[in-house]
């Protein structure tokens, strides 16, 4: 039997519509993004942008939550600090140095000039394939770029001089983290060997442990914290809001990894947050499982830093594993964590936070877990990434580090770390009315 008219005419009207609703992804496939795609894909990284900026919030609630209170206002504006100055000196000279364009000395190192400059195709179509524009491609880099330091901040925590702290957090932001992250996502060496980091597993987190590394080794321990042999405990003073910056910055991990993704493409922002998540989750049972197991007791600070464990360890390969991958790296940061943080104690080596433990440590697992659990790349080639950051990023904060400590010294006095930082640094208090008066 022959179609109707009435038939056709619904036929051809709901192609036209199907045509209509297609349009703009059939410009993106065939002429770059539509404009619309253009605003989507910018929208979603602007997004990513503030939830990065809250995983500060968090940082500064867990730091201050895991020491003591006689030194929350140090540790806040600390991180006050640091976020602002990671995005002036971001502007000023990290961007163009993280992403150079040519580099001048071999693939080791180049600068595209002081300041920021979008050019006639910055905030159009051209930039970056329709993904973003160039002020988004900033924003979105300078809140990786202070994490960095925000690492720093809480192993050294409780001890550092805070003049000191902000001299090494200037030069370590400035210069240090935008050349190494040049070496990869800028395109340089490590980028053409094949080295692959998402979105920072080495280049941000294992970037800043190393540098809290050299930090705690030339500050050595907080008073009392070793003594004749023994290791004594120093709790940290508000639990609940250490627990409320672990979820800030789980939170903020959407924004870290997804928008790493570099646009909004739904599959692939839909794994990333999947396998970001699961491995967080997994963190905290391996972290669980083997805390409890060592310890006879189940600790809360053990599986908070299981969770940030495994969020740290999947940040390397969130786009490029499988979701049973992801959930194995993160148990297995879990269970490193622990051990981790119990080894470097034993070490003395004094990091109120576990912050090497959890960015260095796990970052390096999470770095060569992508050669694990990846086909499509190289373990030695992951090898060599964690090696050679590890040795750039670790010289770079001793020297900087070892500098300003002959220059302005790095350790607040003794009976200053007795009072407490808050009264001598700041003479203020977090929480006032609660000392006795004589």
């Amino acid at each position: 039997m022959k179609p109707s008219y009435g038939s056709s005419v619904v036929r051809h009207a709901s192609l036209a519509l199907l045509f209509l609703l297609l349009a703009p992804y059939a410009a993106y496939a065939q002429d770059g993004p539509s404009s619309e795609m253009f605003t989507v894909n910018n929208t979603w990284m602007l997004v990513a942008t503030f939830l990065v900026f809250i995983m500060h919030l968090g940082f500064a609630c867990l730091e201050s939550g895991m020491t003591q209170a006689k030194n929350t206002v140090n540790i806040l504006f600390k991180n006050t600090s640091v976020i602002s100055i990671g995005l002036i000196t971001y502007a000023f000279v990290g961007f163009n140095l993280m992403y150079p364009g040519d580099f001048s000395i071999g693939q080791f190192f180049g600068f595209a000039g002081v300041g920021l400059d979008p050019g006639a195709e910055g905030n159009t179509v051209a930039y970056a394939d329709g993904a973003y524009t160039y002020w988004t491609d900033f924003i979105f880099q300078a809140m990786f770029a202070a994490t960095a330091a925000t690492i720093v901040s809480g192993a050294v925590a409780e001890r550092i001089k805070l003049g000191s702290f902000l001299a090494f957090t200037t030069l370590y932001v400035a210069l240090i983290y935008p050349i190494a992250g040049s070496w990869k996502w800028g395109g340089g060496w490590l980028d053409q060997m094949g080295f692959y980091d998402f979105a920072g597993s080495t280049l941000v987190h294992s970037v800043g442990g190393w540098g809290a590394l050299a930090g705690v080794i030339l500050l050595g321990p907080r008073l009392g914290k070793y003594a004749n042999g023994r290791i004594k405990a120093i709790a940290g003073h508000n639990m609940p809001l250490a627990t409320i910056g672990v979820f800030l910055l789980w939170l903020g991990w959407f924004g870290f990894n997804g928008g790493s993704v570099l646009s909004a493409d739904p599959e692939l922002v839909s794994l990333v947050f999947v396998t970001t998540s699961l491995a967080a989750a997994a963190g905290v049972l391996g972290a669980m499982a083997a805390s409890w197991g060592i310890q006879r007791k189940p600790d809360l600070t053990m599986i908070l830093n299981g969770s940030l464990a495994g969020l740290v360890g999947i940040t390397a390969g969130a786009d490029v594993v499988s979701v049973n991958a992801a959930m194995l790296i993160g148990f297995v940061a879990g269970l490193i964590v622990v051990a981790s943080v119990i080894f470097i104690d034993r070490a003395h080596l004094d990091d109120p936070v576990g912050a090497i433990s959890v960015h260095l440590t796990c970052g390096i697992w999470g770095t060569l877990a992508v050669g694990i659990f990846s086909a499509d790349h190289s373990f030695v080639t992951q090898l060599i990434g964690v090696a050679a950051y590890g040795v750039f990023s670790f010289a770079a904060a001793f020297i900087i580090f070892y500098g300003v400590k002959a220059a302005a010294g790095l350790r607040v006095g003794e009976n200053e770390e007795r009072s407490g930082l808050d009264v001598g640094e700041h003479g203020m208090e977090a929480y006032s009315g609660f000392r006795l008066v004589d």
